[in-house]
């Protein structure tokens, strides 16, 4: 499936506010205008059905333990840290760039003064038309679509996107830095798959890391975006499959055919489109997503993560479902959430969490 549809929020006169989690991708085609956030991406007269699935298994024995509620924080790493955050927006360090961004649940006042709020390189604006970067304002000078930056040891490109995104959603280094440990830990090569894999900054995290990976997202602007970040990385001889497909299709396929791995992350959107019109729905189709995700984990598989965002849920709806579907194969599933700590202008001074995402993680003790 595709990754994000979502749209940014309505511009207000304190500055762009939007969704708290994530909206857009790269490589989205236009859509109608949006809708308040509670209502957004449900009117889908048009949709085509899924035309993948199969029933759900029934599970047997004991469901594995729970570690609730589990809170996943980061101080930032790499180019990255969070500076301050309020009034309905979020002043982010991203290499040699300092950048404002909507953020709705940031609902506190900024810590920092104004004139250091105003010393920034680009701000989303989110006020002109979806493509290319007329959605930001660079009020120092014009900025390159594109430049380098460093997380976990791995270079990319970050990229001014007309639906706010940068290339990477920095929340996630706390999963990357829990799969690259299980994969340097291993003694042996895992597999590792990554589902809705996006710009490929964890798929080559893996790889770099000595995994054997497979790396599906549905867009083919954001398989080639992954691409440049492998060639600019110089990780080209790197063990990456780079599958431009329906994520569902893919996954029922390798159940097919006996295909297992390691590791799998999954990070669907709350809609998406497949690059033949398949829809997704993350309350209907979640369910049969992780029951596919089980039955291709390996008897020695090290961990299934699982990540939502802009779901107006409680991570006990994802957590209760992770424990079903993973039930008689022991270990326990820890669930909660994301959340980015401000680090203050040097990086290091730890200010308030700001939530990013829910998740719920199945290892196996």
């Amino acid at each position: 499936m595709k990754q994000r549809e979502r749209r940014p929020g309505q511009k207000k006169p304190s500055g762009p506010p939007g969704e708290s989690r994530r909206d857009d991708r790269a490589g989205r085609s236009p859509k109608p205008p949006a809708r308040p956030a509670a209502a957004r991406e449900t009117a889908r007269e048009s949709a085509a059905p899924v035309t993948v699935s199969r029933p759900l298994m029934t599970r047997a024995g004991e469901r594995p333990a729970e570690r609730v509620p589990v809170i996943l924080e980061s101080l930032g790493a790499g180019d990255f840290h969070l500076i301050d955050s309020g009034d309905g927006q979020k002043l982010e360090q991203y290499g040699p760039y300092r950048i404002i961004r909507p953020e709705a649940q940031a609902l506190w006042r900024p810590s920092l003064a104004p004139h250091i709020w105003e010393k920034v390189d680009a701000v989303f604006t989110g006020d002109t038309d979806e493509e290319g970067t007329g959605r930001w304002r660079f009020p120092k000078a014009a900025l390159g679509e594109t430049w380098p930056l460093n997380l976990l040891g791995v270079d990319f490109l970050g990229r001014f996107t007309s639906f706010r995104h940068v290339g990477v959603f920095p929340e996630q280094i706390v999963h990357w830095s829990w799969m690259k440990e299980q994969v340097e830990k291993a003694g042996r090569p895992l597999k590792v798959l990554n589902l809705f894999g996006y710009t490929g900054v964890a798929s080559l995290v893996a790889a770099a890391a000595g995994a054997e990976v497979t790396h599906v997202d549905a867009s083919k602007k954001a398989i080639g975006w992954a691409r440049e970040n492998q060639v600019l990385g110089r990780m080209e001889k790197l063990p990456i499959r780079w599958i431009c497909e329906d994520a569902m299709k893919f996954i029922l396929r390798e159940e097919r055919r006996g295909s297992q791995y390691d590791i799998i992350l999954t990070d669907p959107p709350k809609f998406g489109r497949g690059p033949n019109g398949e829809v997704w729905h993350l309350f209907e189709h979640l369910p049969l997503m992780l029951d596919v995700c089980r039955e291709i984990l390996s008897p020695q598989a090290a961990g299934l993560v699982l990540t939502a965002y802009s779901i107006r849920a409680s991570f006990y709806s994802i957590h209760e479902l992770m424990r079903e579907t993973m039930r008689g194969a022991g270990g326990a599933v820890e669930s909660g959430e994301l959340v980015i700590r401000e680090a203050g202008l040097d990086g290091k001074t730890p200010g308030r969490a700001l939530s990013t995402s829910l998740f719920s993680r199945w290892v196996p003790k």
